[in-house]
């Protein structure tokens, strides 16, 4: 039997951003959380299609220079995690790869069956331990999404601050007034 081995080793000590670059560009989430290498299976397009909407919606209602983005890494410490959706705060320079918890102003995750738990509980604290001040989990049921909106309490984790069922409609007001529908995604 041959052995087709990856082209890496892995490193010595905690696991780092250039190390995630090593990695082949193969659809996977290659995320790193305090120094240990998490990695998720490719996303599903009805995955892919609630990102899309949820950063036209937030796109639609934001105020000039706030950019909700897909694709762009957090930095916090010894972690860099890929969140679904970013609203970059204003003065953040154009097309960043990484950006710092201060550049966030709200960070938006798509549960998938294999992230379920990672979005629930790893990925909220260390986005509320680096500052950012709302987060939204996008879990995905057999009747709709439904969204979570969370906001960072003064303890420095976070607070769930109301949950939206397919067929309501609320309006957020972290990190702007935006009309939050999941049944229209």
């Amino acid at each position: 039997m041959t052995s087709s081995a990856p082209g890496w080793v892995a490193p010595s000590g905690p696991w780092t951003e250039p190390d995630l670059r090593a990695f082949p560009a193969d659809e996977h989430c290659y995320e790193v959380l305090d120094g240990c290498l998490h990695v998720s299976p490719p996303r599903d397009d009805p995955h892919d299609a609630l990102v899309s909407a949820v950063v036209d919606v937030l796109a639609s209602a934001a105020p000039p220079s706030w950019r909700p983005v897909g694709g762009v890494g957090l930095h916090a410490g010894d972690s860099f995690l890929q969140p679904d959706v970013v609203v970059l705060r204003p003065g953040t320079p154009p097309a960043p790869e990484w950006v710092e918890p201060s550049d966030v102003a709200l960070v938006v995750e798509i549960e998938t069956a294999h992230s379920r738990r990672y979005d629930r509980w790893l990925k909220p604290c260390v986005y509320a331990d680096a500052g950012v001040e709302s987060y939204w989990r996008v879990e995905r049921t057999h009747h709709g999404p439904v969204a979570h909106l969370y906001t960072r309490a003064k303890a420095g984790h976070y607070d769930l601050h109301r949950s939206v069922a397919p067929g309501s409609v609320v309006t957020a007001e972290l990190p702007f007034a935006v009309q939050v529908a999941p049944a229209t995604w």
